[in-house]
This record gives structure tokens, C-alpha cells and sequence, in this order.
């Protein structure tokens, strides 16, 4: 599996209109996780959130909203943020624009948000410039750090390290709640958490 768990400067350039990184300077950083909701690992992760305080922006397929729509409330009801990943969680690529645009339609009925991340970071330069349009009206959001938990090949210490090796302020932090990546999660995301309190800063939850 080949992948860069920080956002290059080259990507960046590629897909200019992305939002990588909160600005400021303050000690704020912005964990999101991707893929839920999921029965195991989504109360596991609003635990860990609620024991450090932390807010954080939850990036959800449709599907799985449909599926389970109290713990969809619930991480509302406990101060987070929810926002649009697509409903099948469709690769951009490899998907028709009309299938792609219907898609994240159909969860923007569920998910009332303007934030939209394209999962697996795939979405072409069209698809990109059709968010704005007044008929998505779609804020991309990518990353700033991969934690890797998606990753099997590597270890949860690995997850942890790749976080805190990386994190800046202004950082946006991918996480998932999701079965693949749930062993790993509960390694890394309460070491990181406490990493980041102790280092000082804020967690906080997409707020554009």
C-alpha cells in the first residue's frame, strides 16, 4: 500500500482549492476521522474524545448514517462535527461525475454539511471544480497528517509516530472509525491524545 502520511507540497499544487491545514498559529489541531459511523469503533473513539475534552470532525458515508443513525446523533449531541464522504464511499477516479455527484447528494440529505472530503483523497480536477457549484456547494477538506490506522502492514506505535512526528499547529489529522482500522485505533488515538495534551494544544473541530 503506497501512501504519504503527510500532505506533499506536489499534492498540494495538484489540488489547490483543498483546504490542507487550518490557518493560525495557536497550538489548535484537528483530529477527523473517516468512514463511520461504526458500532465498535465510533463509541470507543467519542470516549477517548470526551476523557481529553476534544472536539473533532467526524467525515461520514452516507450508508452508514442510514444504518445507524443513533450513534450519527450521538456524535452530534456530544459537540462534534459531522461532514459529507459520500454515501458508498465511492473513489473518484474510478467513478462516472453523475454516479459521484448523486452520491454525495444522497448523503447531503443525511449529513448537513458543507464539508465534504473525497475518500481515499481521490477526486478529479472536474469533480473538484463542480463542488462549488451551486448545486454541491462543497467545501474539500483533505489532511495535513494520514495516521495510517488503515494500514495493517505497519504497527500502532507506527500510527502514533506518524501523528506526532508531524503535528503543527493548524494541523488536520486523519484518523478512522471504521472495523479495518479499529485495532490500531485503540492503540494510537488515546497516545496521541494524551501526546497533544500535554504538548498543549487544543483539539477542535473544523470550524470553516
Amino acid at each position: 500500500m503506497l501512501y504519504l502520511t503527510t500532505a506533499s507540497w506536489l499534492l498540494r499544487q495538484v489540488y489547490p482549492d483543498c483546504v490542507w491545514r487550518m490557518p493560525g498559529k495557536e497550538k489548535k489541531i484537528y483530529l477527523t476521522f473517516d468512514d463511520g459511523p461504526h458500532p465498535e469503533a465510533t463509541p470507543f473513539i467519542l470516549e477517548q474524545l470526551r476523557r481529553y475534552k476534544a472536539r473533532a470532525t467526524f467525515f461520514c458515508i452516507g450508508k452508514n448514517v442510514t444504518q445507524y443513525p443513533e450513534l450519527y446523533n450521538r456524535i452530534l449531541a456530544e459537540g462534534h462535527r459531522t461532514a459529507n464522504h459520500t454515501y458508498n464511499h465511492l473513489n473518484g477516479w474510478k467513478t462516472p461525475d453523475k454516479q459521484y455527484f448523486d452520491d454525495i447528494l444522497k448523503t447531503a440529505k443525511l449529513v448537513d454539511s458543507h464539508l465534504f472530503r473525497p475518500p481515499y483523497g481521490r477526486i478529479t480536477r472536474f469533480q473538484l471544480a463542480q463542488l462549488s457549484k451551486p448545486a454541491l456547494q462543497m467545501t474539500p477538506i483533505m489532511w495535513t497528517v494520514l495516521s495510517g490506522d488503515f494500514d495493517r502492514k505497519i504497527s500502532g506505535e507506527k500510527c502514533v509516530s506518524n501523528v506526532i512526528h508531524a503535528v503543527k499547529p493548524g494541523a488536520i489529522i486523519v484518523f478512522h472509525d471504521s472495523e479495518k482500522a479499529f485495532p490500531h485505533v485503540t492503540f494510537a488515538l488515546p497516545r496521541v491524545l494524551q501526546y497533544l495534551t500535554e504538548n498543549g494544544y487544543m483539539m477542535e473541530k473544523i470550524s470553516i
